[in-house]
């Protein structure tokens, strides 16, 4: 294998090929990324066996290729290799079966190889119709639920997003059972079957890195993993096994209370009365609201307390005492782009429900916490 290729096209799609590489991989080879060179291009391919991103650099981008072959490159070094060094045009070249030079006019580096032979066979298949989905507005969806799920392995399922389409309607939805953030679109199409189906919260956070604008991302979808196509990349992921739970009654329909805010100082309210919460488990902050007036409030025994008063929108009758965590709600204030919110209210044990006044396809739930 021989080729020139410019430095800031590889660098472009090492960045992205590399974050399928684990640090936990128990398989050598996959400690590596595959370099496939064919007259056609290309291909760069990295892996943890759930996880598979694939790059293809078609060979009108590629300076010039002289042999073809396959190789795996240690992950570990090339990136940085490729970022620092000193020419926009890098040379490769097979030297032994398992040996590559990497090179410019004035600096080369020689590195130790992996066989190609051991690297497993990932398919990346595609189904005849995906579903497509808007670049921009699949990044939305992603950066509005994924914070939701939760960190504990004890309920797999409840790490990864649940992702359901019935018609034309597709939801995002996740819950760590104590906060849940559920966001739902309309698609151009309707789909022929139902999809239900829950995604790895850490592997969608790695697609979300990779799409930078609004150009469309396949979905194809299998009975055990689930492909994106976007660009000159494949992003490739197992599905969590298992059957999401039934989180509709979790979600009240009736509200007591109605609050109407400004966010912006809603947000830099609840945020400095977290100062003296932090290094606390739950953060917990609390909030009263009568007579048309919130007062948000917390206090550390060992620091001080802090008291702010807010004038809200709400019934001249509303009355509550609420506790809650203030990092759950700062999280979920983050995914709302409109300047004023609803905060709707039943009682202290009930939901807190936080809306956009404009927007109903986006829910954010946190539950309240006992003080007493």
């Amino acid at each position: 294998m021989k080729f020139t290729i410019d430095k800031s096209i590889l660098l472009e799609n090492l960045n992205n090929v590399i974050k399928g590489v684990s640090t936990k991989n128990i398989i050598p080879v996959l400690n590596g990324i595959k370099f496939d060179l064919t007259n056609e291009g290309l291909s760069l391919t990295a892996s943890d066996s759930e996880l598979t991103i694939n790059a293809f650099i078609e060979a009108k981008e590629i300076k010039n290729i002289e042999n073809v072959g396959t190789i795996v490159i240690q992950s570990k070094f090339i990136l940085d290799i490729i970022r620092k060094l000193p020419s926009d045009v890098i040379n490769f070249e097979v030297i032994d079966r398992l040996k590559i030079r990497i090179y410019t006019e004035n600096a080369q580096y020689n590195l130790n190889c992996l066989d190609a032979s051991d690297y497993p066979n990932m398919r990346m298949e595609e189904h005849k119709d995906p579903i497509l989905l808007n670049g921009e507005v699949l990044k939305s969806l992603i950066n509005q639920t994924v914070f939701a799920i939760s960190s504990q392995e004890l309920r797999p399922l409840l790490t990864g997003i649940n992702i359901t389409i019935i018609g034309d309607l597709l939801v995002f939805l996740a819950t760590d059972s104590y906060r849940l953030a559920k966001k739902e679109i309309k698609l151009a199409n309707s789909v022929e079957t139902d999809v239900n189906i829950v995604i790895p919260g850490k592997n969608i956070i790695e697609l979300e890195k990779i799409i930078v604008d609004d150009e469309d991302v396949e979905m194809h979808i299998f009975n055990n993993k689930v492909l994106f196509k976007y660009k000159n990349l494949k992003f490739q992921t197992n599905l969590l096994s298992g059957t999401y739970p039934n989180t509709a009654n979790l979600i009240p329909t009736e509200f007591g209370i109605i609050v109407k805010l400004n966010k912006d100082d809603y947000v830099a309210s609840v945020d400095r009365a977290a100062l003296l919460t932090q290094g606390k488990d739950k953060n917990i902050i609390k909030m009263k609201i009568e007579n048309k007036e919130m007062v948000i409030n917390s206090y550390a025994s060992e620091i001080g307390k802090v008291e702010e008063k807010l004038n809200v929108d709400t019934d001249a009758s509303a009355s509550i005492d609420i506790s809650f965590s203030s990092r759950y709600m700062l999280d979920a204030l983050k995914t709302i782009k409109e300047e004023e919110i609803l905060l709707l209210l039943t009682d202290d044990v009930k939901p807190i429900v936080i809306k956009s006044v404009t927007d109903e396809s986006l829910i954010q739930l946190i539950l309240p916490i006992k003080t007493y």
